[in-house]
């Protein structure tokens, strides 16, 4: 099994670079785990946080991938997988949303809505979003959605969250609450009493 963890900066996975470098001591406001196969047939899945600003609340944009190339060891130059982003789905969630993630991995229900999954309807189409806790064919937590474009074009992903995934990301989410409905404190700022 081949895991890649990636967070800011991202070289080989990136489409463009980062105009801003990020501030020494903060925090990466992106993530990305992907699963490559022999088989060409591995996904990837990236995070990208914004956090609430002024009384507009935050949300989490969640980026699917299907594999494009296979890894080969052949020759004097190894080749890496590749991940076709020009072609992603991506899906916007909110607090309401995350916590329904947050709900299975807990273990308070097995998947959002029962199986039913998130509605959710943009400016270019409908969306379905499922989050599951599975013991078959693999171990973990499957996310899943399911894209209908009004232009009539359909587009499907899904990743599995590995285990020891889920435990980071689990976390991560839970953390990540805060600062989707209060923001990034700020150090500057003194507390009016």
């Amino acid at each position: 099994m081949e895991t890649a963890l990636a967070t800011l900066p991202e070289a080989a996975s990136a489409e463009t670079p980062s105009p801003v470098l990020p501030t020494p001591g903060a925090w990466p406001d992106r993530a990305t785990i992907c699963h490559p196969n022999p088989r060409g047939t591995g996904s990837a899945i990236r995070f990208e946080l914004h956090p609430a600003r002024g009384r507009v609340s935050g949300y989490l944009f969640v980026e699917l991938a299907r594999q494009k190339s296979v890894a080969s060891l052949s020759g004097t130059t190894p080749t890496f997988a590749t991940f076709d982003w020009a072609n992603k789905i991506v899906v916007k969630m909110g607090i309401n949303d995350l916590a329904q993630m947050v709900m299975v991995f807990r273990g308070m229900q097995e998947s959002i809505m029962d199986g039913k999954g998130l509605f959710h309807r943009s400016a270019k189409a409908n969306a379905v979003i499922k989050f599951m806790h599975q013991i078959e064919p693999t171990p973990g937590y499957m996310f899943s959605v399911s894209c209908k474009q009004f232009d009539g074009d359909r587009k499907d992903g899904f990743f599995v969250f590995r285990p020891e995934e889920a435990v980071w990301f689990s976390s991560a989410l839970e953390a990540m609450m805060g600062v989707l409905v209060f923001g990034v404190p700020s150090a500057a700022v003194e507390p009016q009493l």
